[in-house]
């Protein structure tokens, strides 16, 4: 009886182990479909919503794949290239007040630190937005949800930044490693969100 016990509980170590590998490779193989569309340059808030749609359905156990994935990046397409467009709009202002402080303008130093950490703080907006992004959903409001609880949960926000430093590294260092890492990027938002939801 007690060896029988032992036996299921070395079954559920080894399920549950299985599971959580299977979800990391999911989350690897989600980067690649992330960085291929992404290649639209105003597609990536698009492109994150879809890729974490597709992890949540992993974890939940329901099918979905690349067909899946194609036919929610075009719903959040609808609505996230403005977003996109706009993100790019704010990383080009940020990058002129970087200019202003390597320039040696009076507070520019300032300006440039500010402006860097407004862009970190939307960067994370945005991927906890996409993260929890549905069929139907609006992006104004996902993006004004989404910043209070980047204020609201600093701890789940600074995970989403670390996941966003790995993706910088490892583009420094390997750069072909940065695109399945995309995905592990949005698999970090989706936990973090549920996380947030639960508690």
């Amino acid at each position: 009886m007690a060896e029988a016990r032992v036996k299921a509980r070395s079954r559920r170590r080894e399920s549950m182990f299985g599971e959580r590998f299977a979800v990391f490779a999911e989350s690897l193989l989600t980067g690649v479909w992330i960085a291929v569309a992404c290649l639209g340059v105003v597609t990536y808030p698009a492109a994150f919503a879809a890729g974490a749609r597709h992890l949540r359905r992993r974890t939940t156990h329901e099918s979905g794949g690349w067909r899946e994935y194609v036919a929610d990046f075009r719903t959040a397409l609808r609505g996230g290239w403005v977003v996109g467009l706009a993100g790019w709009a704010v990383a080009a202002a940020v990058w002129v007040d970087v200019l202003a402080a390597r320039a040696g303008l009076p507070g520019g130093p300032l300006v440039g630190a500010v402006g860097i950490f407004a862009l970190i703080g939307l960067a994370v907006a945005l991927l906890r937005a996409a993260a929890h992004w549905t069929p139907g959903d609006a992006w104004r409001l996902l993006l004004a949800d989404a910043v209070r609880r980047t204020v609201l949960d600093p701890a789940g926000s600074f995970l989403i930044v670390c996941g966003l430093g790995v993706v910088a590294l490892s583009a420094m260092f390997i750069a072909p490693l940065a695109v399945p890492v995309l995905g592990a990027v949005a698999a970090a938002a989706v936990a973090v969100e549920e996380r947030y939801r639960r508690r």
